[in-house]
């Protein structure tokens, strides 16, 4: 089988990106990495880009007039790659409905916060105002409202007593970097399927019945 051809929009540092660069770069991986492409000529994100060999591109979206004409010329890139599934990765522009209808079912997307919970930025500090036991990250099909989506995977991270916003954001980017290559991974292997706005996953298991934080040592 054919490994999927995959690009990642990035705006900055990229590391979910070089996750999922280590994962692609493994023997049994099932995609492999097309293309990078950022909207921001001196992001990070593209020196490891360069780094593992990957080929890269920028599309400043400063040059133009809309939106719609940037994003038109990011999806006549993508294409003429043959680029079949495309990862968002810390792509900080906000996409019309007209981009996301077009890469419908082949559009992914992290974000760190267990949706639709803490949709939107700020995602570490309100979960802390909250007072919630568990935050993390989630892996989701993009669709035209923000951070909405059917999901993929889902990572479960507890809150700690002594977290501030950083230390818990630290922690929470772990888990992104074991999420985002093993949604991959599931698509990559054509183990998942869209019913209902609900992904199904062939031969998926749940971890264990509950969590509890805090634990309840009685």
């Amino acid at each position: 089988m054919a490994k999927l051809k995959i690009a990642i929009l990035i705006s900055g540092r990229g590391t979910n990106m070089q996750a999922l660069i280590d994962y692609c770069s493994t023997e049994n991986a099932a995609a492999e990495i097309a293309l990078v492409l950022s909207n921001v000529r001196d992001a990070v994100g593209l020196d490891r880009a360069a780094e593992a060999d990957v080929p890269s591109v920028t599309i400043d979206h400063k040059q133009y007039a809309s939106r719609e004409h940037f994003e038109d010329a990011v999806t006549k890139t993508l294409e003429d790659h043959d680029i079949q599934l495309v990862c968002l990765a810390g792509f900080m522009r906000l996409l019309t409905g007209t981009f996301v209808d077009h890469w419908r079912d082949r559009l992914i997307n992290i974000h760190p916060s267990l949706l639709p919970a803490f949709k939107g930025l700020d995602t570490h500090e309100r979960a802390l105002a909250e007072g919630v036991r568990f935050t993390g990250c989630t892996v989701h099909y993009v669709r035209a409202k923000m951070d909405t989506g059917p999901i993929i995977v889902q990572a479960a991270v507890p809150i700690l007593p002594d977290d501030d916003s950083e230390s818990l954001a630290m922690r929470v980017l772990v888990a992104e970097h074991r999420c985002y290559p093993y949604a991959l991974s599931l698509i990559a292997a054509r183990k998942t399927r869209i019913i209902g706005e609900k992904v199904l996953i062939d031969g998926a298991q749940a971890p264990g019945p509950a969590f509890l934080n805090p634990t309840d040592d009685t």
